[in-house]
Parts: structure tokens; C-alpha cells; sequence
């Protein structure tokens, strides 16, 4: 009854069956390991914003790879500002998506040492190899706050350090670069300035703050993973219909060619 499921064309199509069914169960599972990373990326995101504010000196130091556990940490640090020395970051978007640099200053700190921070996003000018118009860093001792991010490099960002840009401009925050420029010793990873925030306006403002990175929201993974078992699901389902159907047809098929022809007139 069921001897046609052994022919090529079934052969065929229950071996195809066979394979989808673990890789969707495999792609399920892989959407899932997504959405358990990114709900834990929030909870330590979360947890490190409004953790009480640490010095920066006491969580990195220089030649220190800041580990993903102090990702986004608060922390603090006072010392002047060396603007002599600031960089732009070529090729960063805006809260609003437009394209232009972040600024990075280096703050020295009382012993000498200096941590990079990022004040912020600003526009280019007409000529995009020129240094762009940065609003000035506050001058004297200043003491403040932001979250601490690792070091970018290409293998982690995915954005090429290119050589041979315009002077004062880089493609990548690396505080062992900035130590090669700067001839001092600079804390590893940089910091996101959150505080004190610039002043209003667009003559004495300064530049726009990088945005609180998002701890909200949990993205399509957990639907996808669903979505991703229940194709799974219907695969043996759909292969049963259609060996029943398939079966329903040969029977109709044969019920007909053994039926007697009606007498001609």
C-alpha cells in the first residue's frame, strides 16, 4: 500500500525531510543562544550604568584590556585636559544618524597618567580632511564621569585602522596608540563622557553625548527560534499529509482502471 514512499522520488524527498529537521532544530537553538546573550548584554548594561560611580584608576590601568564584565561601568576621573593633544574619530554617526567624528581628549591625571576620554560627537566641516570645528574642553581641573569602554581594535569593531589619514584624525579609540602619540602612559579602554554635560546652545555648547546604549529591548530572537521549531515541527507533518494524499490519489487512480466500462447501446 505504502510502496511508492521506497521510489526515487520519495527516497528523495523523505531524505531532504530528514535533513531539514535537525538544521532547523540546530538554527532554533542558535537564535535562542542570541536572545539569552543579548538579555544578559542588557542586565550587565543596566547593572553597570547605575552602579555607584568608581574611580577609573582603581578599574584600569595602563596595558589593561578591560574585561566584558566592566563593560559600560561607571566611573570617574579628574585631571586637566590636554587639548593640545586631542584626536577626532573619523567616520561616526550622530544620535540622529548623521555621519561626523567623536572627540577624544586626553585627561591627565594627577600622577601624570592620562585616560581618553570621548566628549562626544561633532559634525564635519566642508573639507573632510580637515580638522572638523570641536568646541573647546573645559580648562583647569575638571572631575568627570562616563562609562568605561574597551579598547577598539580591528578585529573587534570590524573598522579598518587606516594609515595615512589627516593629522589629530584616527579611525579607532586605542589607548596603546594614543599612549605612542602622547609619549605618557594612558589607561587601558576610554572613557564615554556622561558628566558634566555640555552646555546648551551651538556657541557654547559642546559636543553631542554619545547615547546611553540600549538595555531594553530584546530583538526578534526569541520569535525567531520559535518561528525556526515550529518549521521543524511541520516538516514530518507535512511529509505524513502528503504520503497520505499520494496514497488517496494511487487508490482513486486504480479504483478507476478496474472499473467496469457501462454497456454500449
Amino acid at each position: 500500500m505504502y510502496r511508492f514512499v521506497l521510489t526515487r522520488q520519495w527516497v528523495c524527498l523523505t531524505l531532504i525531510a530528514l535533513v531539514l529537521i535537525p538544521v532547523m532544530i540546530k538554527l532554533g537553538f542558535w537564535q535562542f543562544h542570541r536572545h539569552e546573550h543579548r538579555v544578559a548584554q542588557n542586565e550587565l548594561i543596566a547593572k553597570n550604568l547605575y552602579a555607584e560611580p568608581a574611580a577609573v584608576t582603581g578599574v584600569t590601568s595602563p596595558g589593561h584590556t578591560v574585561p566584558r564584565p566592566d563593560y559600560w561601568r561607571a566611573v570617574t576621573a579628574t585631571g586637566t585636559y590636554d587639548s593640545a593633544h586631542e584626536v577626532v574619530v573619523r567616520m561616526r554617526t550622530s544620535n540622529d544618524d548623521k555621519v561626523g567624528f567623536h572627540v577624544v581628549t586626553p585627561l591627565v591625571l594627577g600622577d601624570g597618567r592620562v585616560v581618553l576620554v570621548n566628549r562626544g560627537w561633532v559634525a564635519g566641516g566642508d573639507d573632510p580632511r580637515a580638522y572638523p570645528p570641536v568646541p573647546a574642553a573645559p580648562s583647569g581641573e575638571v572631575t568627570v564621569t562616563g562609562r568605561l569602554k574597551a579598547d577598539e581594535t580591528s578585529g573587534g569593531s570590524g573598522i579598518k585602522d587606516r594609515k595615512g589619514l589627516p593629522d589629530r584624525q584616527v579611525m579607532l579609540i586605542n589607548s596603546e596608540q594614543q599612549a605612542a602619540y602622547l609619549g605618557r602612559p594612558v589607561l587601558g579602554g576610554y572613557l564615554e563622557l556622561t558628566a558634566p554635560a555640555p552646555a546648551p546652545g551651538p556657541a557654547d555648547g559642546g559636543p553631542e553625548p554619545v547615547a546611553e546604549p540600549d538595555h531594553d529591548s530584546i530583538g526578534p530572537h526569541m520569535a525567531y527560534a520559535v518561528q525556526w521549531w515550529l518549521f521543524a515541527a511541520a516538516v514530518p507533518v507535512g511529509w505524513v499529509i502528503l504520503v497520505r494524499r499520494e496514497k488517496r490519489d494511487r487508490e482513486e487512480a486504480a479504483a478507476k482502471a478496474v472499473s467496469p466500462e457501462p454497456a454500449s447501446a
